[in-house]
């Protein structure tokens, strides 16, 4: 299997299947186009139970699977806002814990699953959301970043504190909490929210430029409403 992405604002990551038989999956609707010779079938993909879970991670109930019938078949998955396609080799880095509605597409060999926050906390007020999605196994995963992507390789015990929701994923080695914005000034007038998330390394942290909620709340103050 091979692939390009292609776009800019609104990227896709275009997929070739060489051979009859190779095989993505995504959620209900994620698919943009796609050459004949392509199957599709859709289920819960790993049960009822699964899929629910993967709704509170921001996923859909059932998932897509499109497989090649004949060689050098195309299909492409697009981006659902501005930003980029972030691929990732998920048997090299030992899979990665993301925040809800990153993955946009994977192999078959990859598996998708939800996981909780460690603390109670983390998930009450994270903008992560309590569930996350646990990316594992082997193979190609791809994920959405909103805005523009940034990497920090963490040293151990190296702190990082992020804005709510400007975390896409980080590998199983970082740790994760939520801590208050200190100062009562702060929470007043400091326009920051009242928490933020504090990532500890080792390990590889993909932060978006972009947090789509504060955008979508910002257009939300020019959409005119009846009085």
């Amino acid at each position: 299997m091979k692939y390009k992405l292609v776009g800019n604002t609104m990227p896709a990551v275009e997929i070739l299947f060489e051979n009859a038989g190779e095989s993505v999956f995504t959620q209900s609707g994620g698919m943009t186009w796609m050459s004949d010779g392509i199957s599709m079938s859709t289920n819960t993909r790993g049960g009822f139970m699964k899929g629910i879970g993967r709704m509170f991670a921001g996923e859909s109930l059932f998932m897509a699977t499109y497989k090649a019938t004949m060689p050098n078949t195309t299909i492409a998955f697009a981006s659902t806002v501005a930003g980029q396609i972030l691929p990732i080799d998920v048997g090299a880095n030992g899979g990665l814990i993301c925040q809800k509605g990153a993955f946009l597409c994977a192999q078959e060999s990859v598996n998708l699953n939800i996981t909780f926050s460690k603390k109670f906390s983390s998930g009450l007020f994270g903008g992560e959301g309590f569930i996350l999605e646990d990316i594992s196994g082997h193979g190609l995963a791809f994920l959405e970043i909103d805005g523009d992507m940034i990497e920090k390789n963490l040293a151990p015990g190296e702190v990082l504190k992020v804005d709510t929701g400007n975390v896409v994923g980080f590998e199983r080695s970082v740790s994760y909490e939520i801590e208050t914005v200190k100062g009562f000034g702060n929470i007043l007038f400091g326009g920051e929210g009242l928490f933020l998330t504090k990532l500890v390394g080792p390990g590889r942290v993909i932060l978006q430029t972009q947090n789509i909620a504060e955008f979508a709340g910002r257009i939300a103050q020019f959409i005119p409403t009846k009085s």
